[in-house]
């Protein structure tokens, strides 16, 4: 099956095409279009995940210097900015379960830090006031544009679930194929 767009996976996912056929394709190439989607909405995860765990060490850094003096150091915050101490005020998913694992993990972690090569982050004391704000607003951005991907690709995937859903549902599909037959 080939679609329009790019030759990564979101292009392809969020290609306009993408669903235009979602009720005439056979139930497997719908299984392989969501899946695919699912693929892709676990890599966009892991992706915002490493951006925030950046932008919770550089927040974290902005609020230290405006403690003063007594501030505790920032090595000494960091096991409770790694921990996730930030409490349900600040979500970081929709609750959706995982069944896959991310694809190509060191790839997506040089593409986040290339998306903020222009802003070194390894030295969070290296940077003026001024420049703090830089990064963090720099990482918000990127977050936020991660995030808006990963909830249209969740879009597409609750789509083809849902045509998935309503064959079986309809009797356009049939469980009974989904069990292993008996022999003998």
């Amino acid at each position: 099956m080939t679609y329009p767009g790019g030759k990564r996976r979101i292009d392809r996912v969020l290609a306009e095409g993408f669903l235009e056929r979602v009720h005439e394709v056979s139930l497997d190439d719908l299984r392989t279009m969501r899946d695919e989607a699912e693929q892709e909405e676990t890599d966009l995860s892991y992706i915002r995940r490493l951006l925030q765990g950046r932008l919770d060490i550089m927040r974290a850094e902005q609020k230290r210097r405006e403690g003063g003096p007594d501030a505790p150091s920032l090595i000494d915050l960091l096991p409770g900015i790694l921990a996730d101490e930030a409490g349900p005020q600040v979500p970081h998913g929709l609750g959706r379960h995982a069944t896959v694992e991310p694809s190509r993990a060191d790839m997506h972690r040089r593409h986040v830090e290339a998306l903020v090569a222009d802003v070194d982050i390894s030295d969070p004391f290296s940077h003026s006031d001024e420049s703090l704000a830089h990064v963090i607003t720099v990482l918000e951005r990127q977050e936020a544009e991660v995030s808006s991907n990963r909830r249209a690709v969740q879009t597409v995937m609750d789509r083809c679930q849902d045509e998935i859903t309503r064959r079986y549902r309809d009797g356009d599909a049939n469980v009974d194929a989904l069990l292993p037959s008996e022999s003998g």
